[in-house]
């Protein structure tokens, strides 16, 4: 047996073993239920109602010294909780509680809640979530106490959870079971915490620079507004194929034609690629236009915007990343695409105008190629391997090749590139922007070269959308628009180093049984 061989064999026993580890204790847990049916106590009421929370009670009373709360005595709380740790000494018992808002020590005493009470508490574990009624004490060690008076089973948890020191340590399995994850990790709440945070910041950000929150369908006859794979799903009512969102851009667009010149959507999309610390194949964006704006107007509103985002997660704009400081003080730096190449990533010059040297260097870095692919895919493919893991501090990257940006707008001086820019930190992506294109002639003709791509075989291709088009001969005021990563931003703002620790559920294979 080769060693591959037995390594599996022997995790395949480690699961046998632990899965029937776990039915003993669910057995051993659900005899405890069956006590407590038998004791007339329902293992699932919806009765209690906790009047406090413990993160209120911590922070009122966590400084109060013994003689005060004495003095409270009179002073009833009422908090609910998961029990996450009990300690019993036959006629008392220790436990602590968890809320959404923090953790606290409980004393129950038979002699204080009744003989038919304390029979009943003693059935129940770790894990289940119960309510109790009391004052407040300290402990001879000093630790803020409830004197339980009252106490009372809300949910009967059938199985336990993780061993409390090492709680759920196995990656794919807290991704799997997040819920167990967030039961026993503060660090998974916190970032979950950060993120709503950071959420609401930006929600906050724009309303007060007037624009509208507007929503977009996911689903899509013609996927557009990104070079990306999409999902393929069908309408049986309409009996037609239809596609998953790749970016909700061109609907955005659509409405500033509209008239609603200052729009924003927090969007989820699907691309079907592939996944990677910073890829998943679901994940969140914000996207929002702004007519009478550039490309150039953006940057400082980028700036903005992800400077509050880290003083509401951070309370600082110069923070670590991965044990390296991060420092997002504007202005920040300010690249050319094709000089980038050059000075940060060491390409040598001449490749910047000659497809086939381009191509050749690309290759060698990992790049593969169609025989349609031009200059500024390979360009592209450069500045993927060369210089965007360079950029640790923020940095803005403009200049980019007409043929990689289809919806941008030429440069006035140079043609041969657009009016965009795509800002990174950390080595890594985080939005992209640009002045939009507005002439629908032009717009016409890259949708048709796009689709020329695809008919050749890229998948990644654009379609041709001629509503769109359409759209545009009514005419869109000068516009700008961006895209953010809300997934990389967290990341990035909470000190992760991957896509999954973010996503409250990311994809993943479905289970062996």
């Amino acid at each position: 047996m080769g060693r591959d061989s037995g390594q599996k064999s022997s995790k395949k026993k480690d699961v046998e073993q632990a899965s029937k580890d776990e039915n003993f204790l669910i057995r051993q847990r659900r005899k405890k239920a069956e006590d407590l049916k038998e004791l007339g106590v329902p293992l699932f009421p919806n009765t209690f109602r906790p009047r406090d929370q413990i993160g209120d009670l911590r922070a009122r009373y966590d400084r109060m010294d013994t003689a005060r709360l004495d003095a409270m005595a009179e002073t009833k709380f009422m908090v609910a909780g998961r029990v996450m740790a009990l300690r019993s000494f036959g006629k008392a018992a220790f436990l602590k509680i968890k809320d959404r808002t923090g953790e606290i020590q409980c004393h129950v005493q038979r002699d204080v809640v009744g003989t038919e009470s304390y029979k009943a508490f003693k059935k129940y574990e770790v894990g289940d979530i119960i309510g109790v009624k009391g004052p407040l004490f300290r402990t001879r060690t000093q630790e803020l106490t409830i004197k339980v008076e009252e106490v009372q089973l809300v949910t009967k948890s059938y199985r336990s959870l993780p061993e409390k020191f090492h709680g759920l340590t196995d990656v794919e399995l807290r991704y799997r079971q997040r819920y167990v994850d967030l039961i026993m990790n503060q660090t998974t709440r916190d970032i979950f915490h950060a993120r709503s945070k950071i959420i609401s910041t930006i929600r906050s950000f724009f309303s007060e620079n007037n624009f509208m929150e507007v929503e977009t369908p996911m689903m899509q006859v013609i996927p557009g507004g990104a070079t990306a794979r999409p999902f393929e799903t069908y309408h049986n009512a309409l009996g037609m194929k239809m596609y998953m969102r790749v970016a909700p851009e061109l609907y955005l667009k659509r409405l500033v034609v509209g008239g609603l010149e200052r729009v924003y959507e927090l969007n989820r999309n699907f691309r079907n690629e592939g996944i990677s610390l910073r890829h998943n194949p679901e994940f969140t964006m914000v996207e929002f236009y702004m007519a009478y704006a550039s490309y150039e107007d953006l940057m400082s509103f980028t700036e903005d915007l992800i400077g509050l985002c880290a003083q509401a997660v951070k309370g600082t704009l110069k923070f670590e990343y991965q044990g390296k400081e991060i420092d997002l003080t504007p202005p920040w730096q300010n690249l050319d695409f094709r000089s980038s190449l050059i000075e940060i990533g060491g390409a040598p010059p001449e490749v910047l105008f000659d497809e086939e040297k381009a191509m050749a260097l690309a290759r060698e870095l990992g790049g593969q190629f169609k025989p349609e692919d031009g200059l500024g895919k390979a360009l592209d493919k450069l500045f993927e391997v060369l210089v965007e893991p360079k950029l640790w501090q923020p940095t803005f990257v403009t200049g980019y090749p007409l043929e990689i940006s289809p919806l941008s707008r030429k440069n006035d001086l140079d043609p041969d590139i657009v009016d965009r820019f795509e800002f990174f930190v950390a080595g890594r992506e985080m939005g992209n922007g640009f002045s939009e294109l507005n002439d629908p002639d032009d717009q016409r003709g890259r949708f048709e070269d796009q689709a020329a791509q695809r008919s050749a075989g890229d998948k990644e291709a654009q379609f041709m959308d001629k509503d769109y088009v359409r759209a545009l001969e009514y005419g869109m005021p000068p516009t700008a628009g961006e895209g953010i990563g809300i997934d990389r931003l967290v990341m990035l703002l909470t000190d992760q180093p991957s896509i999954r620790e973010v996503i409250l559920f990311p994809l993943l294979r479905p289970e062996n049984d």
